[in-house]
């Protein structure tokens, strides 16, 4: 078996060496492995160690001996911006008098988007799994843990039986060779058609116009308006942006050719944006906000926007980010997510795989659950 040895910055790492990996693995051209999608977010401070700017998240990337293998990992002081959530099994360490962080993730930062998860051959994903297994134990660490993993990944970490394996459920839409949006809506029973239209039409009506750039087309005013709407929607909640302004500008600066920026007007002035990010295959909804609250913008904004964008651009699916119920009845399909979980303890490894077992019957009633309220013809005969 190879060995592995830490890195603890990106920048260590040759850029061209990290992009021919990248584009072996991922020919669709997934953005969040991107090397230039990493780099913002460690050039910007959001991820790091740097004493100043103390993010929580340390760049501790494996590679091989031979370099033919990168595995993304971060060593996390807290469970923020992971989106697979495991507060209650940090607090139980700490009524035992236990340490539950520092721990081990690997995953993408901030991204609960599922893909692979590590440059170099799928067969050696074994290797890998060994190579984090040790990491964590050698430095003390309470465990690693797997998010998001596509189906290639998830069925080879399964054969492994080593980590608890959880399951999620996500929306995703799913392009079935539609020719226009209005296409689209004839799938849909009469009702949920009807209502779809008076959303988008309430749009209309309230003065708001939308257009969408990619590439070059995206300004640094752009962004900076952005950003002004994004962190709206933090404020609105009560708490703060995962990611700054640096990091958004450098992506527009980097890699533009991978983001679509969704601009909302009302009288001719700006009120609202959203950001997505898109390869060859799937669109990602990321992030939005809006200065004024206007009846079903977020819906046009951040779902039927994307929806037509897939369609015109001939995109195969749309995962729109986490939660949300309310995207049902616009088309979205629920669909599993999976994360794997080792911790080094052996009673609370114990105790985590039995959660998620009892977790994963709950999981599944949902997903059927969900199934039987989509908005399509077929779904209402039914």
């Amino acid at each position: 078996m190879s060995a592995f040895r830490p890195v603890y910055s990106i920048h260590e790492i040759s850029p061209a060496h990290w992009q021919r990996l990248y584009r072996q693995l991922t020919p669709a051209g997934y953005p969040f492995l991107d090397y230039r999608f990493l780099a913002a977010l460690e050039d910007s401070q959001c991820i790091g160690s740097d004493p100043a700017h103390p993010s929580g998240w340390q760049v501790c990337y494996l590679l091989s001996d031979d370099d033919s293998v990168i595995i993304p990992c971060y060593i996390k002081q807290h469970s923020y911006g992971e989106y697979v959530f495991d507060w209650s099994w940090a607090e139980a360490y700490q009524r035992h008098g236990l340490a539950y962080y520092p721990k081990l993730l690997w995953a993408v930062p901030f991204t609960p988007a599922t893909g692979p998860r590590l440059l170099g051959p799928v067969t050696a994903l074994p290797q890998a799994i060994a190579a984090v297994e040790a990491f964590s134990t050698e430095q003390h660490l309470s465990g690693w843990h797997l998010n998001f993993t596509d189906p290639e990944t998830t069925r080879i970490v399964q054969q492994h039986a080593l980590p608890a394996a959880r399951s999620g459920c996500q929306f995703h839409w799913f392009n079935d060779d539609y020719q226009s949006f209005d296409h689209y809506l004839q799938q849909f029973a009469s009702r949920k058609r009807k209502s779809v239209r008076k959303e988008r039409q309430k749009v209309r009506a309230a003065g708001l116009t939308t257009t969408r750039s990619s590439g070059s087309a995206i300004s640094a005013a752009d962004i900076q308006f952005f950003y002004q709407c994004y962190c709206r929607t933090y404020d609105k909640r009560w708490s703060t942006p995962y990611l700054n302004e640096d990091f958004f500008q450098q992506l527009r600066a980097t890699m533009a050719e991978k983001m679509l920026l969704v601009s909302v007007r009302h009288d001719q002035q700006p009120v609202a944006a959203a950001l997505y990010f898109f390869d060859d295959d799937t669109l990602y909804g990321r992030y939005w906000g809006t200065l004024h609250e206007f009846d079903a913008l977020h819906f046009e904004a951040c779902y039927y926007q994307g929806i037509e964008f897939c369609i015109e651009q001939g995109l195969q699916r749309f995962d729109p980010g986490t939660q949300g119920e309310h995207k049902i009845s616009r088309g979205f399909r629920p669909v599993f997510t999976h994360s794997f979980h080792r911790l080094q303890h052996p009673q609370f490894q114990q105790a985590v795989e039995q959660f998620v077992t009892e977790e994963q019957e709950h999981i599944h009633r949902y997903h059927a659950e969900a199934e039987t309220l989509l908005p399509f013809r077929q779904q209402e005969e039914e």
